[in-house]
């Protein structure tokens, strides 16, 4: 069954549903206060996804001087394996190409497979490794990059 999210820009209303998600979906969670500062800050683009008026997921992202870097992506755990984080990442990448980014950077925590299959599903390649970057559990990152001059 295609679920009809709606993705669209990430507003403040949003702020507590997706600081809720947040605390679902990860172990080291931002807090609302610095969800909340990111939705509209210059350079910066957040996105939701929406299936009525649920937040299943979102990603937020940073634009500057021709360079991107993808800071969280999240969605609902009850609705994954079902293509949204996938639409949520391609719909970022189109906001970004519009912004006159070239590349894109994020980092994901090594063990998550999923995410690392994702990213690189859409074409981002491994570039570097952090050491010991995330906490709660300690673990690297794993650097991604994306050449959205490179066709496809």
């Amino acid at each position: 069954m295609d679920v009809p999210w709606t993705i669209r820009p990430a507003a403040h209303r949003d702020v507590a549903a997706t600081a809720a998600l947040e605390r679902r979906c990860f172990s080291d969670p931002w807090s609302e206060v610095a969800i909340g500062e990111t939705f509209g800050a210059p350079g910066m683009v957040s996105l939701v996804a929406l299936n009525g008026d649920l937040l299943q997921g979102y990603v937020i992202a940073r634009a500057i001087a021709g360079e991107g870097e993808i800071l969280n992506l999240a969605v609902a755990p009850e609705v994954r394996g079902r293509q949204l984080g996938g639409r949520l990442l391609d719909a970022m990448l189109e906001r970004l190409r519009q912004a006159a980014v070239r590349e894109v950077f994020l980092e994901v925590r090594e063990r998550n497979a999923a995410a690392r299959g994702l990213y690189r599903s859409h074409g981002f390649e491994e570039v570097g490794r952090r050491g010991r970057y995330y906490r709660h559990p300690v673990e690297d990152a794993i650097v991604l990059r994306l050449d959205l001059e490179k066709p496809a």
